[in-house]
């Protein structure tokens, strides 16, 4: 299944529990003592997230507080805030929304009750592609079971060599679903290229053997910050041109974000670094598409590819172009009428 044709495949990540908003973020409103996210909805609507309870009450353990506010709407299920946070990654470019709840409950049943219970919403809200995402393969089982596949198929986040994952193989069979893997191995993370692509070969084999269709493969060979690093971009990028290289029709994707956790001027570090991983073979990102919008790396991929011959005659440039050309006199005419 081709979700965006020849161009990127964008992965919403901002759906997950863990996502957090710095207490000194201009969204935060705080009065009469309470504390909320500011929010203005899909009907034009302004509206707060209550999110004090969330918060130290003494002063100094504000002081650099972040606050949970995807976990926090789902406590509160605030169908508001819900609704707006998937159908706005959808309106910035999302084709696929990652869903996580991991943070919301250190008991496996009450992580089962809570995917079972976002999915059944999220596709409430959304007909794109829900990736159901957990380090637990048993929660990833649960939202598969409330999943309505007469809506839209899964995905699933994700298969590897760690031990107890290699059942998501056949879930993914069984469900129909896109199977991503990552290139954690049997021992951990991977310390270079070299391991990232073997285990990624390793996981390649196992979907090989259940069955799952090339096209539904989504490898990630796991972006780490550069702070924690100096060679942590390099072994990644320099594994997805090797990935490349070996299976042309795989999707090759990451979590890009990673590698500019913890520095200065994050946008700008994340902006080069999907550059030069669409140029080394990605053809899908995992982002935040409302701070990192798809458009400025479309533009980029298809003006570089006709740029170095990888699109003869500029063939889909042309028709890239031709179609944001016609997208604007269809909103300019709009805006007119």
């Amino acid at each position: 299944m081709k979700i965006a044709g020849d161009a990127l495949i964008i992965i919403g990540e901002n759906f997950n529990a863990t996502r957090k908003i710095k207490i000194t973020s201009p969204r935060v409103v705080q009065q009469d003592g309470k504390v909320g996210i500011g929010y203005t909805d899909l009907d034009g609507n302004k509206r707060v997230l209550d999110v004090t309870k969330t918060v130290p009450e003494e002063p100094n353990k504000r002081q650099g507080f972040n606050l949970p506010h995807i976990a926090e709407a789902c406590r509160q299920k605030d169908l508001h805030y819900i609704r707006w946070a998937i159908k706005n990654q959808e309106l910035h470019g999302a084709h696929i929304i990652d869903l996580c709840v991991d943070e919301m409950s250190v008991y496996p049943e009450e992580r089962f009750e809570w995917m079972a219970w976002l999915v059944r919403t999220a596709q409430g809200i959304t007909d794109s592609v829900l990736s159901i995402d957990s380090s637990d393969p048993a929660t990833i089982r649960a939202g598969l079971e409330a999943h309505d596949s007469t809506k839209s198929r899964p995905a699933i986040n994700s298969v590897n060599l760690e031990a107890g994952r290699q059942v998501l193989v056949e879930m993914a069979k069984e469900r129909n679903a896109i199977l991503f893997a990552n290139a954690s191995g049997q021992n951990g993370m991977p310390q270079n290229a070299e391991q990232r692509v073997e285990n990624l070969e390793g996981c390649m084999a196992m979907m090989e053997k259940g069955g799952i269709p090339m096209d539904d493969r989504y490898l990630d060979p796991l972006v780490f910050p550069i702070g924690a690093g100096p060679d942590f971009g390099r072994h990644y990028v320099d594994a997805v041109r090797t990935i490349r290289e070996r299976y042309p029709q795989v999707h090759i994707f990451g979590g890009h974000s990673n590698v500019s956790f913890g520095l200065p001027e994050r946008r700008m570090l994340n902006f080069t670094f999907v550059a030069l991983s669409v140029l080394a073979g990605c053809d899908a990102l995992m982002i935040d598409p409302i701070m990192n919008p798809p458009k400025d790396f479309n533009d980029f991929m298809f003006a570089a590819n006709a740029l170095l011959g990888k699109d003869e005659y500029s063939v889909k440039y042309l028709k890239y172009t031709r179609a944001n050309i016609a997208a604007a006199k269809k909103a300019a005419a709009a805006l007119a009428a």
